[in-house]
């Protein structure tokens, strides 16, 4: 279980240090949208599960190739929700800080990090189970421990139970981080609102 969720929890925050920088300069920059787009869409189009053989080859059998796949899985959402983010902040209230001659810096911190906070938390939470399916699958594929592993190992030996137990397990995980995380984003927004 331990390794599982160490490179799930790895692969969701690379993928919030590299998406959610990627998904303001989209937002902001139009050439670079325009020049990236295509190249963007493409790659999100492409299936990670066929990708992880390529992954074990390149990073092997241990834990990066694992953290990978699961940030290849995670990046795309997150990049997206933070674009989307931006878009919905008030185009209004930037100009008329603008004409107040508010700083860009300024216009960051007040509006649009406040803006884009409930996308990203929208990202972990369906990235939390993303990237625990790009933990599992590289471990299917080739670990030696980890929870695919061990569902790989039980399958077989044509052991039912042991399957069941390592997707229950799976599911648990699963669910008590999105719940740490659900919490984690009602106590920021509370705290937000109180001050």
């Amino acid at each position: 279980l331990v390794p599982t969720v160490i490179q799930a929890l790895a692969g969701l925050l690379l993928s919030l240090l590299v998406g959610v920088p990627l998904g303001i300069l989209f937002a902001i920059n139009k050439t670079v949208e325009k020049i990236i787009e295509p190249f963007f869409l493409g790659l999100y189009s492409v299936p990670r599960v066929a990708l992880a053989p390529l992954f074990i080859l390149w990073f092997g059998i241990g834990p990066a190739s694992k953290i990978v796949m699961a940030f290849s899985l995670v990046v795309f959402i997150v990049i997206l929700n933070t674009y989307e983010g931006i878009r919905g902040v008030d185009k209004d209230l930037i100009d008329m800080l603008r004409a107040m001659r508010a700083s860009h810096l300024y216009i960051l911190r007040k509006v649009i990090f406040p803006g884009i906070v409930p996308w990203i938390f929208a990202s972990v939470r369906v990235g939390v189970g993303l990237a625990l399916v790009g933990s599992v699958v590289g471990e299917l594929l080739g670990s030696n421990r980890g929870l695919g592993w061990y569902i790989e190992h039980a399958a077989a030996r044509i052991d039912v139970i042991g399957v069941f137990s390592g997707l229950v397990a799976l599911m648990i995980v699963g669910m008590l981080l999105n719940e740490i995380v659900k919490a984690f984003e009602l106590r920021l927004l509370r705290e937000r609102y109180a001050s």
